[in-house]
Formats: structure tokens, sequence, C-alpha cells
């Protein structure tokens, strides 16, 4: 039996906007004043970002850790702004967003750390009022995606039963996670396909 959905749960990256990861890189790099190289060895190589997406960094602690890796002055507002020029979002996504808002609930887990939460008005304010106060990060739960227990965690945070919630990640193994929590899932492949199962559901008129 389908049940309608009470909550869209959707994925950030490549799901709601495109996201450019080299020019992320070269946007921070740019603003400190070292390569793009550095950079890229010292926030992701290292481990670095994937241990604030564990939540094993505030946004601050993370940006002081960074600095001291790199050995120069690095701000919160170097790293939004380098984060938020990286993000293009999809206008049919806007527009799907648009059309869902009042009808259910909008939410957002992303395999990302406090920053982004933290600061996600201005990293993608076209989504900021849609999502205010539903971001959820893996950060916040101390397991990543596609671990089952980070879609549950964010489901008791949401207070909403997780066969209630429809979950969008443009990674397969992501959506499979989802099931794996009794959520109902999709791998996000274009918003005319996320249309259609949300129509299935019986959330929007066919």
């Amino acid at each position: 039996m389908i049940i309608t959905p009470a909550c869209v749960l959707f994925d950030l990256d490549h799901t709601l906007s495109d996201y450019d990861h080299d020019l992320r890189v070269r946007v921070l790099a740019e603003r400190v004043g070292v390569t793009p190289e550095r950079i890229e060895t010292e926030l992701f190589t290292s481990g670095l970002e994937r241990d604030c997406d564990r939540g094993l960094y505030t946004t601050q602690a993370q940006v002081d850790e960074l600095a001291r890796r790199l050995g120069v002055a690095v701000t919160v507002e170097d790293c939004v702004i380098a984060r938020a020029t990286s993000m293009t979002p999809f206008p049919e996504m806007i527009e799907l967003v648009r059309e869902l808002s009042g009808r259910v609930t909008l939410a957002i887990l992303s395999n990302n750390g406090f920053l982004v939460r933290d600061n996600f008005a201005a990293i993608c304010p076209v989504y900021a009022d849609a999502f205010a106060g539903r971001f959820h990060c893996s950060a916040e739960f101390g397991t990543l995606k596609p671990d089952p227990a980070t879609y549950v965690a964010c489901a008791q945070t949401l207070g909403i039963a997780p066969e209630r919630i429809f979950f969008s990640d443009d990674m397969a193994a992501n959506a499979e996670g989802a099931l794996a929590a009794s959520m109902q899932a999709q791998q996000y492949q274009d918003a005319s396909k996320l249309r259609a199962a949300l129509i299935e559901t019986g959330l929007l008129p066919g």
C-alpha cells in the first residue's frame, strides 16, 4: 500500500543544487592566499572535511583547524562564500519545492558539517525559507548516509515516522539506506522523475 508522505526529505548537493568542488577550492584558496592544491590537501585529502561531516568539529573549530593546518588566517565568511559560490540551484527543483511548500513538510538531510547547516541561508538563499529550521546534516547525528541510523535519527528529530517520509538523493546507496530505514525513497535523476514519483504517492496531482 502506498502511503502519502507527510514529509519530503531531500539531499542537497546534486539534488537540490549543482555543486562544483573545484570552484569551491579555487575561491577559498584565493580568499586566504594559498594555492588550490593546499586547500585540497588540508581540507579534503587529510580527512578534515569528512571529520566535520561526522560532527567532530563545530563551525568555528573547523575554520580554526583549517587555519592552523594552512598556517594562514581563515574566517567563517571565507568558507561560507566559497561554499555558496560553488552551488547553482537547479531551476526545476526550485519550482518543485515551491509547488510542494504548504502541501507537506520539507526538510534536507545532507552529509555535511555544521558550517553548512549553520550558514544555510547564506550558502543557498533561494531555499532558505522553504527549509528554515529543517536543514539537517550528518554532523548532528554523528553518522553518515547511507547508514540507516542517520535516517532514523533525522526522522526522530523531525518528529515524523520514517514510513511517512519520502527521501530523494542522487546517490543510489543513499536512497537504499533510506529504504533500509523504512522510508520511501528514490534515487534522484531529474526533477521530472521525482515529480512523477511524488504524483504516484498522491502528494501531487497527476
